[in-house]
């Protein structure tokens, strides 16, 4: 198996290091893991591309690349430049260093790599390490993505059907805030959305006077609706989103069809 990896923490984040672990088992001695990460920290940017601007890449190591640019950047400088054209079975984003459960989906690089690898037709899946006061203060914060990772992508591998027309799948997988011991499955579940926890400005003014404004997120211990990814999250289960970049709500096409002329 040949597979792509990338992320938005960075080229040396942490959570990096747990999924080229988790990628190199998942290929085995005959398959090849490449990664072409950004060279910098590109969290928040989602599905940004460095459309009005050349990036630089550079080789680190044999397959091992960094690219100054967005994740999605790095999945096209993946498949078009240091692989020419020639695809990789699988794509994996992650490990992010927090959840990209519910709204914050929505921000995520990681998922935006993952959205890129299947707007270019390979199976794309991002993978998130979510905190809270069960595992932040381990001596490795990611011990539960670590220990459950690998099973968790080969199940899904196996249960994806093969690909269609139209808009591709790809998966958003959250793990959750606990040690790896304290992991009671996984769940299948639908995007959530934290009511009243969006992100907000938070002003700030220099020592020489000027303004700034940081960019703050809210309280992510607060569940989602019972049965949606952060509140499974909370309760000590890994979920596994299926998605599609298809944005079109769909339930509102009927309703909305009076305005058609």
């Amino acid at each position: 198996m040949r597979i792509l990896i990338t992320n938005d923490d960075g080229i040396s984040a942490p959570g990096l290091a747990v999924l080229t672990q988790i990628a190199n088992e998942l290929a085995g001695p005959e398959g090849e893991v490449w990664t072409v990460a950004p060279a910098f920290e590109q969290s928040g940017v989602g599905h940004c591309i460095s459309y009005t601007r050349p990036m630089m890449i550079q080789q680190l190591e044999p397959r091992r690349f960094a690219v100054e640019g967005s994740p999605a950047d790095c999945v096209l400088a993946g498949l078009h430049d240091v692989l020419h054209d020639d695809k990789p079975d699988l794509i994996l984003s992650g490990v992010n260093r927090g959840n990209n459960s519910a709204e914050n989906a929505l921000y995520s690089g990681t998922l935006g790599a993952a959205i890129e690898g299947a707007l270019q037709g390979v199976l794309s899946i991002a993978i998130s390490q979510f905190y809270g006061p069960e595992n932040r203060d381990l001596e490795n914060t990611f011990d539960a993505s670590a220990v459950h990772g690998l099973s968790v992508i080969k199940r899904i591998i196996a249960a994806t059907p093969p690909p269609g027309t139209g808009y591709q799948l790809f998966y958003n997988v959250n793990v959750p805030p606990v040690a790896a011991k304290d992991v009671k499955g996984t769940r299948v579940v639908p995007q959530g959305l934290r009511s009243g926890t969006g992100f907000h400005t938070e002003a700030s003014t220099s020592p020489t006077g000027r303004q700034f404004l940081w960019i703050k997120g809210g309280n992510q211990q607060i569940p989602t609706a019972p049965g949606t990814d952060a509140a499974v999250n909370l309760e000590g289960y890994i979920s596994v989103t299926p998605m599609r970049a298809d944005l079109t709500a769909h339930d509102m096409l009927d309703q909305l069809g009076t305005i058609a002329t």
